[in-house]
């Protein structure tokens, strides 16, 4: 019988509290774990995750659960590291937003606006100026059609080219992720 692929908040909070809490990777950006993350977790993006699995796969046992903002970059985790032969890695439900959102603990750093929220910032700031812009100098307005079907394609696609440019800002960085970092942390856990 093969464990379920999804993890909810709620089961996963009563695992944390009776001290069976399985291995937390958050595949979300250092910034976006600095701000808030969930208590005794790693920080191990996405893009880093990939690169190095096999390296973490050694250090991994079947209780894996990844989190990420919403479900998305965690289910890519989990793709990849089934690929690289992990059995059974499993996804919080919701992500870090459901986790909060069920009253669980987290830990908080600085402030910063979401992935999201700086998407919808630039998207609509351009799409206003190139508006405003287009009444006196024609075809300008096509930059702000051309933000709103990338938007669109975003959504069917459940991809954001925008969100991957700006995550690679220096504010939504954060500090690098040392691999060899992570490895001792859990190796030092088992």
């Amino acid at each position: 019988m093969s464990t379920p692929s999804s993890l909810s908040p709620t089961v996963l909070h009563r695992l944390v509290q009776e001290g069976r809490a399985p291995r937390l990777l958050d595949v979300r950006t250092p910034g976006e774990f600095r701000t808030a993350h969930i208590p005794g977790s790693y920080n191990v993006p996405l893009h880093t995750l990939r690169e190095h699995r096999a390296e973490l796969l050694a250090h991994l046992d079947e209780e894996v659960v990844l989190v990420c903002r919403s479900g998305q970059r965690a289910r890519e985790a989990e793709r990849a590291l089934a690929d690289a032969g992990l059995p059974n890695p499993r996804v919080l439900e919701g992500g870090i937003v459901a986790w909060e959102g069920s009253g669980a603990p987290v830990e908080r750093g600085p402030e910063r606006w979401d992935m999201e929220r700086q998407v919808r910032l630039v998207a609509g700031s351009v799409v206003l100026a190139t508006g405003l812009i287009g009444t006196a100098v024609p075809g300008v307005h096509l930059v702000g059609t051309a933000i709103g079907a990338g938007l669109a394609y975003a959504a069917l696609s459940n991809t954001c080219a925008l969100g991957v440019l700006l995550s690679k800002l220096p504010y939504n960085r954060g500090p690098r992720t040392d691999v060899r970092t992570v490895l001792a942390e859990l190796r030092s856990t088992r």
